[in-house]
């Protein structure tokens, strides 16, 4: 199954690492960190052009991690990916 980010970006749910919430997990420095290697690694994807809400950590099929930066909810992101998974 695969989860829809909005913009016709989709991931497979086997391939995501997790869901997280900007306002909560940028407090702290190690997601920091975290976010401004991988930008300058060239390893964000910035999903829309509204204020991100939250971003998903996904490896793709080399196991490369990306931050996807996504306008929607983590609750909504997470509503989907369970929805999908009983489909």
């Amino acid at each position: 199954m695969y989860l829809h980010l909005g913009q016709n970006v989709m991931v497979r749910n086997r391939d995501i690492i997790g869901i997280f919430d900007l306002d909560n997990t940028t407090w702290s420095f190690r997601t920091r960190r975290l976010l401004e290697r991988a930008e300058r690694e060239g390893r964000v994807a910035s999903i829309g052009e509204d204020l991100p809400r939250s971003f998903v950590l996904a490896e793709d099929r080399a196991g490369t991690p990306t931050v996807y930066l996504t306008p929607l909810s983590p609750a909504a992101l997470a509503a989907r990916a369970e929805r999908n998974s009983f489909e």
